[in-house]
């Protein structure tokens, strides 16, 4: 009697080819200086000095291409290199001293939404443009809400020394406009994604 051993075959070859590390530092830099541009685009004042700037975009579109590690690794780049002087923060600011003012709850947020939105993104990447579109900005929603706003009105709590409600009251009026981020940068990573097949990995 002979053994029989299961042929093994080629067939089964990896549906999604791992980029090489080169690679994955060339997205990662690029999409950390693109959150920098955005955030150094003319704001307009917001409540409590907070300014109103297309940085959302950035981090949800981040995530929504990268993934959520290297989403959350190409927003922490960003602050990184703000905190260490280059003045990428809104409005030209730079250095540690922004953490301790109204926008520091925001700034702590904004790797855990990229790392959010990379998740579903990178669920939702297989099933197609629409679910993709619609998964994405749903997550960033989501998100919008219960982290950042949450996150940005502890900051602006402790910051300007108010209570929660009110700080919540200031938090609000940025929700609107940035969902309206996180459907675009929905939209934009769905394109990215169709002319680039596999650039998000799970």
């Amino acid at each position: 009697m002979t053994a029989t051993t299961p042929a093994t075959t080629s067939t089964a070859a990896p549906l999604a080819r791992r980029s090489s590390p080169a690679t994955d530092l060339a997205l990662v830099t690029t999409f950390a200086a693109v959150i920098g541009v955005c955030a150094v685009l003319p704001a307009i004042n917001g409540v409590a000095n907070v300014p109103f700037t297309l940085q959302m975009f950035g981090v949800f579109l981040a995530g929504a291409v990268l993934g959520a590690k290297r989403g959350f690794i190409a927003v922490a780049l960003y602050l990184a290199v703000a905190t260490a002087g280059v003045p990428i923060f809104t409005q030209g600011q730079a250095g540690p001293g922004v953490w301790g003012g109204a926008t520091g709850g925001y700034l702590l947020a904004f790797p855990i939404a990229a790392f959010l939105v990379g998740l579903v993104a990178t669920y939702a990447v297989r099933r197609g443009a629409t679910v993709f579109t619609v998964a994405v900005a749903v997550a960033a929603a989501i998100v919008t809400v219960a982290v950042v706003g949450t996150l940005g009105t502890l900051g602006m709590a402790r910051a300007l020394d108010v209570s929660l409600a009110v700080a919540w009251g200031y938090a609000t009026p940025f929700f609107l406009a940035d969902v309206a981020k996180g459907v675009i940068a929905a939209i934009v990573a769905a394109a990215v994604h169709r002319a680039f097949p596999r650039l998000t990995r799970g």
